[in-house]
């Protein structure tokens, strides 16, 4: 058969990841995004982008180690390199305190990260409220740049992109072999599944260049992420909330809360306050399917619904839906072997 055509849906961190792992994993396809938004228009564009991994309870802890693994090592390595300004992705030390021991004191992504210990009795005076710490070294993507610096990549090796809303999956047959299901929120109404929901974010972006390190309380709620230019502040996390409007006192309440763990950050500047929809489910959707209508067929990779942990995994969920993608193909090349004889 010609050469294959592959579409995939949606152009945040997940969606052009997926592209880009698509074309090194079966350079002979024809691949193309498709997105009714791209950075800085994308959920990704609002991620704090720190790669510390949520805890997805429907995935086995072994797949999720792989997952942050392959993308920790992957971004370690651009973050060594002449690109890593370009990408906007550097290493960051900090702490991640707890007003109580936590169950695990080691968890599964601890051997991952770079020199992970307990915090020192000096180190917990900074957090007079906390009572144990952990201290390790991790990686931050600044998003916008990271997402232009993958769109970058992918225009250099052929992949077409364009603004297109795609409302049913079945409009791409005909135009292409197979198509990548990377739409992220937008799966909920794109494929009917109910069983994602938005979690909504607020955060703050600030002008703050004295703080180097980052400060992320336990709960996960409250955080303190600096970048290359701007300190993101957070956070929110109100399910099944669907408002991408800004809410001022919720603005207060995460200002507030970030000077109690950094009192410095009173002395903030031009502050900004973004919303985003992180696409959450029980686990990430990772699967081949079929759809059929009739005698036609149309194979379909779904890779969505990353939750607030897309950054700390995606490249490692993109090597995986790339995987299905070849396997899709060989599928139908077989399939038309066959069919000549």
């Amino acid at each position: 058969m010609a050469a294959p055509k592959v579409a995939v849906v949606g152009a945040g961190v997940i969606g052009l990841s997926t592209a880009l792992c698509i074309v090194e994993t079966c350079p002979s396809c024809s691949v193309t995004v498709l997105a009714d938004q791209f950075s800085p228009n994308t959920t990704s564009d609002v991620a704090a982008a720190m790669l510390i991994p949520h805890t997805c309870p429907g995935t086995p802890v072994h797949v999720q180690k792989q997952w942050f693994k392959e993308t920790f090592t992957y971004l370690f390595a651009i973050s060594n390199s002449a690109e890593a300004s370009e990408a906007g992705i550097h290493l960051i030390s900090g702490w991640q305190v707890f007003k109580n021991a936590p169950k695990e004191e080691l968890p599964f992504w601890s051997d991952v990260v770079l020199g992970f210990r307990p915090m020192s009795k000096a180190e917990l005076q900074k957090f007079p409220q906390h009572r144990f710490g952990q201290a390790f070294t991790t990686l931050k993507c600044d998003c916008p740049p990271y997402l232009l610096w993958l769109e970058k990549r992918l225009k250099a090796t052929g992949v077409q992109m364009y603004t297109r809303k795609v409302a049913d999956l079945w409009d791409l047959h005909g135009e292409y072999n197979v198509v990548v299901n990377c739409a992220g929120i937008g799966a909920h109404q794109l494929v009917g599944d109910e069983k994602l929901f938005p979690v909504r974010g607020q955060v703050l972006k600030v002008h703050a260049p004295w703080v180097k390190n980052f400060i992320r309380d336990g709960d996960g709620l409250t955080y303190i992420y600096p970048g290359i230019q701007r300190v993101t502040l957070g956070g929110t996390r109100e399910k099944g909330s669907w408002s991408l409007s800004p809410d001022p006192g919720t603005t207060k309440d995460i200002f507030d809360r970030c000077c109690s763990l950094e009192p410095s950050l009173r002395g903030a500047q031009d502050i900004t306050v973004k919303v985003g929809l992180r696409p959450s489910r029980q686990c990430v959707r990772l699967q081949k399917e079929v759809l059929r209508q009739g005698g036609v067929k149309l194979p379909v990779v779904h890779n969505y619904g990353h939750g607030a942990g897309g950054f700390s995994i995606h490249r490692g969920t993109a090597k995986e839906a790339a995987r299905l993608v070849a396997e899709c193909i060989a599928a139908l090349q077989g399939f038309s072997s066959r069919a000549k004889l």
